[in-house]
């Protein structure tokens, strides 16, 4: 009995040194034994032991040699991009995409479709015609589903799987998480996109290394993912950073949440195009009444700005001094040491970023600029998705579902 005891003991010990081998190739892509050692702080034979184990089951594999100052030069381990895979579903109220990604963070298969976040019951039926046609692609390449996450919007409850923006993906007969848990046979986790967004920057962009930093995502709505302390900000039910929801106006235009006046009626993708077609109403001279009404969109406002357009530049200022004298309330909380500016609106680059930093300017105490600076993101919307892959491993090693 005494025996089983100790064995046990020990396989959890090497199981758990197992997962910190994971999580450290995640985190940075390759490592040598020795320096894998280092980190996990146990021996290099022991870590040789551990890493033969994990490349037998597909876990890890050698990807050549590193450099050495002098004599031999070290292996270096990275983890198997060929057997294992996540599934990462993006659901907005533009589109969903469905991708699958590798453990090396590689995208590997990717289906954009033209389905639209919306409250009706019959978005889950819809979807789930083109989720099988990713599950024809993971048996045709042989993959093995380890884990999937979705990033959405609303206010998402990731620890119950709960979107209280839209109930109908919770629905009792077969909310969205059982349903992807079904055709994959792998654990489904939800996120938020803003938090998604941050995490991916926190993991693979400008974000790594910070340890206080604010991320903005403007698009069709407006939220705000927050690291303080090296952590990411999620609230007592994950709904943490709702920028796009406080009051900006008290006599403002009703928003699409209820109340009067939010940040999003201001500053959000949406409210700028109807904002472009309401001055084109009212006869304001601009190039933008060369196109179609219907027609008009984000990228022929951002273009028109560049091209010298006066209203179009107008609007994206008004947009970006919204934005700005929000951002100097969240600065005054938190004082961050990193702004990302990320969504559909950051492609309008220094038409953007100008007005935000001139409100803050404006509105923020000055000290809190002394260490603050502002950029778009690298990344793109690379970080939404990373970041959703990031969340489906963190979760599988926190609950010891891997490897």
């Amino acid at each position: 009995m005494q025996d089983n005891v100790v064995l046990s003991v020990i396989d959890a010990k090497k199981s758990k040194l197992k997962r910190q081998i994971i999580r450290e190739l995640y985190r940075s892509q390759s490592r040598t034994i020795s320096q894998l050692a280092n980190r996990l702080h146990t021996s290099i034979p022991s870590t040789t032991a551990l890493i033969e184990e994990l490349s037998l089951s597909h876990w890890v594999q050698g990807i050549g040699t590193g450099v050495a100052q002098f004599g031999r030069k070290p292996s270096l381990f990275a983890l198997d991009a060929t057997q294992y895979a996540t599934v990462v579903v993006d659901i907005n109220i533009h589109d969903t995409k469905l991708m699958l990604f590798n453990l090396a963070n590689q995208l590997i298969y990717r289906l954009d479709i033209d389905l639209r976040l919306d409250k009706s019951p019959a978005f889950l039926r819809v979807l789930a015609e083109p989720l099988e046609q990713v599950v024809q692609r993971i048996k045709n390449d042989q993959l093995q589903v380890i884990g999937v996450g979705v990033s959405l919007p609303g206010l998402v409850n990731p620890w119950e799987a709960i979107n209280h923006t839209y109930p109908s993906l919770n629905s009792s007969e077969q909310p969205l998480d059982q349903l992807l848990q079904n055709l994959f046979d792998a654990p489904a986790y939800l996120i938020n996109d803003t938090k998604a967004t941050i995490l991916g920057e926190h993991r693979f962009g400008l974000a790594q290394g910070k340890r206080h930093v604010l991320s903005i995502n403007i698009d069709w709505g407006i939220g705000l993912g927050v690291i303080t302390n090296g952590e990411i900000l999620q609230g007592a039910a994950g709904f943490a950073g709702e920028l796009g929801h406080i009051q900006m106006k008290t006599d403002g235009e009703l928003c699409s949440c209820g109340k009067v006046g939010c940040l999003e009626t201001l500053a959000s993708a949406s409210s700028l195009i109807r904002r472009a077609k309401a001055a084109l109403a009212d006869g304001k001279a601009s190039m933008l009444a060369d196109a179609d009404p219907d027609a008009i969109d984000i990228e022929t406002i951002i273009a028109n700005a560049n091209a010298g357009d006066e209203l179009a530049i107008d609007l994206l200022s008004d947009v970006g001094r919204a934005l700005g004298k929000a951002l100097s309330t969240t600065i005054h909380l938190f004082n961050p040491e990193l702004i990302i500016i990320n969504g559909v609106l950051a492609k309008a680059e220094s038409a953007i970023i100008k007005p935000i930093e001139l409100a803050i300017d404006t509105y923020c105490l000055p000290n809190y600029r002394d260490n603050l600076t502002i950029e778009l993101s690298e990344l793109g919307e690379l970080a939404k998705f990373y970041g959703t892959q990031a969340y489906v491993i963190q979760n599988l090693l926190e609950h010891e579902l891997i490897p």
